[in-house]
């Protein structure tokens, strides 16, 4: 095994053990915002994003001097293929600050990232290159948010100890809502999808992107796949063939091992200040056009499975998928439905108030105020519980709600002459799947 080869390994496996102590820390509960990394799908479909652009300086090292941003976007016409585009809108606002060290996280800036180099944020970003984002939708790519200026949302110590973060909620949704705005303004172009600066959810007044994203309507857009062409290798050589050999192996191991997933992106200079993904790019295509791979936007693949463990195949697919579109809360934050879960009072709730009580939820919080004994201000299921009495559908007693316990003959009864205005006869659903199969035919 080559030097590089090792270099490459350890590197996924300290930012996969990060990410998966993350995954273990955060408690998973249904949610308006889900974490998008892949679906259920068995078809050979896959999406492909790209993070930090649009990109007006050419790719480094280049041989025609084009755009960066165009290079891609011509790559991806030549193979039929549509991706999504993760974009900033203009980080020239990110000063005063210094340049990092060349090969570290702050190459960009010690304070904030700077896009698509540090003291050249006019070639980078929505706002300056206006060209670009025209290529990006005319080519008909989609475009989600990776927020107007890059600031962290919060404190990341461990790598970004050195970064000025955003103060909190309100400054995160600002920062979003400015880019919504451009995209809306000039283009008349709705986001839906958003990722965090390097995926730094929680904000300093103790809140999370998840929060945030709830007030624009964005669902989190994370990745399943790593495409590497962040990794500062030895040589350029070594940077395109990490981004290549790893998905030739899996491939070769499993032809069907992408399909449904999120491949990542960059569009725009790795921390050595190249951009192996000109050419990477053209190789990762060429190996999936060969299996018969579709490369899509994130929502086509969503519009073909919103959901990460159940397919379309699936007899209960229908139900779900119809709920879902209805504004139901039946997934949990990782983009699960858990099925055979029992059904809590709390999640029944959650289901039928969930995507309705997305302020009420802040300003709940920010009271310090509990909707019952067993329900305080901070409980994830604290709005809905607390619309769910306001309405009547559900009763609390001796002042409390018991979130925690299965949803009996009585609840359900109270809660479909509330809800539906129909009249519930059977048994009380005792699983997540009963309950999605029962609401759906009330609908």
């Amino acid at each position: 095994m080559s030097v590089v080869t090792k270099a490459i390994g350890l590197a996924k496996k300290v930012k996969h053990r990060f990410e998966d102590e993350i995954h273990a820390r955060t408690p998973v509960y249904l949610s308006p915002v889900r974490r998008i990394e892949r679906v259920a799908l068995t078809d050979r479909v896959c999406a492909m994003t790209f993070d930090d652009g649009p990109c007006r300086l050419p790719a480094n090292p280049s041989a025609d001097g084009k755009p960066l941003t165009l290079s891609l976007l011509e790559t991806l016409k030549h193979y039929g293929a549509k991706g999504t585009f993760d974009i900033v809108g203009d980080t020239s606002a990110n000063y005063p600050d210094k340049p990092g060290k060349e090969g570290s996280a702050q190459w960009g800036g010690i304070k904030y990232d700077h896009y698509p180099d540090f003291g050249k944020d006019a070639d980078g970003g929505a706002k300056s290159c206006p060209e670009l984002v025209e290529r990006i939708l005319s080519g008909g790519h989609e475009i989600t948010s990776h927020t107007y200026r890059h600031v962290l949302f919060g404190p990341k110590p461990l790598v970004y100890g050195s970064r000025d973060p955003l103060p909190g909620l309100d400054a995160v949704v600002d920062d979003l809502q400015t880019l919504h705005g451009l995209l809306q303004s000039q283009y008349q172009y709705e986001i839906e999808l958003s990722r965090p600066p390097h995926y730094v959810d929680n904000t300093k007044d103790g809140f999370s992107a998840y929060d945030a994203y709830a007030v624009m309507g964005y669902q989190y857009m994370a990745a399943s796949f790593d495409g590497a062409g962040w990794l500062p290798l030895a040589s350029y050589e070594a940077e395109v063939d990490a981004m290549v050999a790893p998905m030739q192996k899996l491939l070769e191991e499993n032809p069907d091992a992408l399909c449904g997933q999120i491949i990542f992106q960059k569009d725009g200079y790795n921390m050595a200040r190249r951009s192996p993904v000109a050419d990477g790019l053209k190789k990762q295509l060429e190996l999936l056009s060969k299996l018969g791979y579709k490369v899509v936007t994130v929502s086509e693949l969503l519009s073909r499975c919103p959901f990460r463990d159940l397919s379309p195949q699936d007899a209960l697919f229908p139900a779900a998928k119809k709920l879902l579109d209805a504004g139901f809360c039946i997934c949990f934050r990782d983009n699960t439905l858990r099925r055979d879960l029992p059904l809590t009072r709390a999640e029944l709730a959650m289901m039928a108030y969930g995507c309705k009580t997305v302020q009420a939820r802040i300003e709940l919080v920010r009271s310090k105020k509990s909707v019952c004994k067993d329900v305080p201000c901070k409980h994830p299921y604290a709005a809905a519980v607390q619309a769910a009495l306001q309405s009547g559908a559900m009763q609390e007693t001796g002042g409390k709600f018991l979130p925690d316990a299965p949803v009996s003959q009585l609840d359900f009864t109270a809660f479909c002459k509330v809800i539906f205005g129909k009249d519930f006869t059977g048994v009380a659903p005792k699983t997540h799947a009963d309950t999605i199969r029962f609401l759906a035919k009330l609908l």
